[in-house]
């Protein structure tokens, strides 16, 4: 009986030892399997976090954010205007608006100088012109009223003060009984002529009203003056031939005269009427070209311009 006992336990023993090592065989594809999920679920969660987690690129933000502060944007494009201008001082204040302001400010200026007082309203009317610059309000009023021009204006620039001068005089008081006044043709400006005198005592006028006066409204002349009635243009070559002429400030500029040092009579800038301004057809007064235009004369570097290239006063800021 031991034998038979022997022989079965052993057989149990085997079986059970089968039993295990096919229940390992079965499990090790599983688990295989398994770890390889484990390990891919791991990859995927460590790439996700160092997407989430790294910081941008410093190329990257600028590439995507223009930098603060940057200077390398372009002005607006104004286009051209072409702007009616004397010589002096008005077309070289114009220049250095031009040259120094204007670029940035998106604005070409083209400038058509004039020597008579005439044109550069015809022009302008005529749309030759965008603006003029070179007349004061008496004189404008008085071309609209005449003519029957459609225009408006800016606000005053600068003013020319208008002086009297002599070849022959050093000063005022030895103006000779009957000497010859050279004297302005032009209405409004003779007005003013005619102002500078009744200051000196020299003449006065007769009450007109707010018509302009004329040599024709002398009403007292104790000198009995003679008045010799002038182009503006050729009043500083009219000096060899006169006593004394009255000249419009910009023309004795362009002569070499120097109002506050060469002059004999000279008309005070203070509370001054007569600053000259741009003048445009009433319909373009809003037009942004022009408007800058305007703005740009009566900046502060245009001022600074003024006092710094007409230092003795014989061109005032009028702003």
């Amino acid at each position: 009986m031991r034998r038979p006992l022997i022989t079965t336990a052993i057989a149990v023993v085997a079986g059970l030892v089968l039993a295990a090592c096919g229940s390992s065989d079965e499990a090790s594809p599983s688990s295989t399997t398994t770890a390889a999920n484990s390990a891919s679920s791991s990859a995927e969660v460590t790439t996700d976090a160092a997407t989430e987690t790294a910081p941008a690129s410093s190329t990257d933000v600028v590439a995507s954010s223009p930098a603060e502060g940057s200077t390398d944007a372009q002005p607006a494009d104004l286009g051209t205007i072409k702007v009616g201008a004397s010589p002096t001082p008005h077309a070289k204040i114009l220049e250095f608006v031009r040259d120094e302001l204007a670029p940035a400010a998106g604005l070409k200026i083209e400038i058509v100088e004039f020597d008579d007082y005439v044109q550069p309203n015809a022009q302008l009317a005529e749309g030759g012109l965008d603006a003029n610059y070179f007349q004061h309000l008496p004189y404008f009023t008085t071309q609209v009223a005449e003519q029957g021009y459609d225009f408006d204006h800016f606000e005053g620039v600068h003013i020319e003060p208008y002086a009297a001068y002599s070849n022959k005089i050093k000063s005022i008081d030895e103006l000779a009984e009957g000497a010859k006044v050279g004297i302005t043709s032009d209405p409004s400006n003779q007005a003013r002529a005619l102002d500078l005198l009744v200051k000196a005592n020299l003449i006065t006028l007769a009450d007109t009203g707010e018509k302009d006066a004329t040599v024709s409204d002398i009403a007292d002349n104790p000198k009995k003056l003679e008045f010799i009635e002038t182009e503006p243009a050729q009043l500083p070559r009219s000096l060899e031939d006169v006593d004394l002429a009255i000249i419009n400030g910009n023309y004795a500029l362009e002569a070499g005269l120097n109002p506050a040092k060469d002059s004999l009579l000279l008309e005070s800038g203070e509370n001054n009427p007569y600053a000259n301004f741009v003048a445009v057809r009433t319909a373009d007064k809003t037009k942004p070209a022009l408007v800058k235009l305007d703005e740009l004369l009566h900046s502060a570097e245009t001022k600074a311009f003024i006092e710094k290239t007409w230092p003795s006063g014989e061109v005032l800021p009028a702003f």
